[in-house]
């Protein structure tokens, strides 16, 4: 039978779910009703029924608890990959909140990886942190970042699970105003699956990229693991104007 036959009962299912929960106005932590109930409003087979929760649920628009039912979950936090802000400033306006509990900190020296990142001689101070974020009170980022220790010294007398990160930059009039990033899927280590409550090697993104206070300057070279049901990433795409095109080719 051909793969897409196979796929549209599931899809039917999905629909009907999306549009009973629209219907009925559920709003964010809202309870479906039963699996058996709901086979039967809409006479899908039970196997059916649960592809199509499986995946709504994978999309992060469902939650299940197990004895409990299923759940409409609240909307991913979107960050736009073009945004040079902060986590906080990010998701202050997004109707979401975040804490953050500080994993490790520590003064350690410049690898050969970080060194070429921050353009940093190897054996240099580098202030080190590995903070856990959680959104909304559930735990969806491990976030590193490295930074220049002589550049920022005493760094670590601040209290990070209250403060920002970047404000506290601010403080020694370092400004983060543009720089790179990259994202990724990586698998959880047991560590992460622990402290992320997922799965061990279950799919993540992973980030990584360095933060600038000039054009040439770098600032903060970072790198995270971020829980796949927690977050959406977007871009804005521009396209020059035919006519600046054919100016270029000429």
């Amino acid at each position: 039978m051909d793969q897409r036959q196979n796929a549209r009962p599931r899809d039917e299912a999905t629909e009907h779910i999306e549009c009973y929960i629209k219907q009925k106005n559920l709003a964010v932590h809202g309870k479906l009703p039963s699996e058996r109930d709901m086979c039967e409003m809409w006479g899908f087979n039970r196997t059916t029924l649960r592809s199509a929760i499986k995946r709504l649920i994978e999309e992060g628009k469902l939650y299940n608890l197990k004895g409990s039912g299923t759940y409409v979950a609240p909307p991913k936090l979107e960050r736009d990959l073009q945004d040079a802000k902060s986590i906080t400033e990010s998701v202050r306006d997004t109707g979401h909140y975040v804490e953050t509990q500080i994993l490790e900190r520590e003064i350690v020296e410049c690898n050969k990886h970080i060194s070429k990142k921050l353009q940093l001689p190897i054996g240099h101070k580098l202030f080190c942190m590995r903070r856990l974020r959680l959104l909304d009170g559930e735990p969806y980022m491990i976030e590193n970042n490295y930074i220049d220790y002589e550049r920022i010294p005493d760094i670590e007398a601040y209290d990070f699970a209250e403060e920002s990160f970047y404000n506290v930059l601010s403080y020694y009039g370092a400004v983060v105003t543009q720089g790179y990033e990259t994202v990724g899927i990586t698998y959880a280590t047991q560590e992460e699956a622990e402290l992320l409550k997922l799965q061990e090697g279950e799919a993540m993104f992973y980030l990584s990229g360095v933060s600038y206070e000039s054009e040439e300057r770098p600032l903060e070279y970072f790198k995270s693991v971020t829980r796949a049901d927690k977050v959406r990433f977007s871009s804005v795409l521009t396209r020059q104007a035919p006519d600046a095109e054919r100016s270029e080719e000429r």
